[in-house]
């Protein structure tokens, strides 16, 4: 394994070791519903149930718990769906907003594949 390859074996495990933290003191800490649409889970369907961070966030947990909420997998990609298509902008971590890129890649596409005369 070389060097780049147990960077990111390490920022993976550490990530997913994170995350088992925060969500497990979130299970913990709110019921088992969907803080958008209400949904109740039980044990058995507690995979669909995820944390999500108010501000985006995913270094700020709080042992309190007030920078998430569970919401059911379907809810916390329209959250994100939502958020990343506010008015054409993208916000960051830090709450700024950058522009999408206007790069069009195909503009003129079609002109390119003319045969040259």
């Amino acid at each position: 394994m070389d060097r780049l390859d147990k960077i990111v074996a390490d920022a993976r495990r550490n990530r997913e070791e994170r995350e088992k933290g925060y969500r497990e003191r979130a299970l913990k800490l709110f019921p088992h519903v969907c803080g958008r649409c209400s949904r109740a889970f039980t044990y058995a369907t507690l995979q669909l149930l995820e944390v999500h961070h108010k501000d985006h966030n995913h270094d700020n947990n709080p042992p309190d718990g007030s920078n998430w909420e569970l919401l059911c997998t379907y809810c916390h990609e329209d959250e994100h769906a939502r958020r990343l298509n506010n008015a054409g902008r993208v916000p960051t971590p830090g709450g700024e907003q950058t522009a999408h890129a206007t790069h069009q890649p195909f503009a003129n596409l079609k002109d390119k594949l003319k045969p040259k005369a």
